[in-house]
């Protein structure tokens, strides 16, 4: 089994894959450097965002690679709506990251996501 990269560490490599690749991100929240649980934030044009959050153990296997998996949790919703959710998560674990993404044309590109059903 392979180690899981610390979570500061991929949430850099995130945010400069989206740059390269055109679009706008940048940290909201910086958490636990080690093992903080991230979530996704990511706008869409029409004024909706979609929400992900760190997918449930269900959702890995033992083929999988130990690379981290994301499943949404929200979808085109409004900001407020992801504001909610996300004072109710930091109440339950204030070390968790929040990353926001704009102007990104393939969520699926970026990070694992894993099918709404594993939840």
């Amino acid at each position: 089994m392979t180690a899981r990269v610390k979570s500061d560490f991929w949430v850099s490599v995130l945010i400069r894959r989206v740059q390269i690749e055109g679009g706008f991100a940048y940290l909201a929240r910086r958490g636990a450097p080690e093992a903080g649980a991230i979530f996704i934030k990511v706008s869409a044009r029409f004024g909706t965002c979609d929400l992900y959050a760190p997918a449930p153990q269900t959702a890995y296997d033992e083929e999988s690679d130990g690379e981290r998996r994301f499943l949404r949790i929200l979808h085109d919703v409004n900001d407020e709506a992801v504001s909610e959710r996300m004072a109710r998560e930091i109440r339950f674990d204030p070390d968790l990251w929040l990353v926001e993404l704009e102007d990104v044309a393939d969520v699926a590109a970026l990070f694992p996501i894993a099918p709404e059903d594993d939840a």
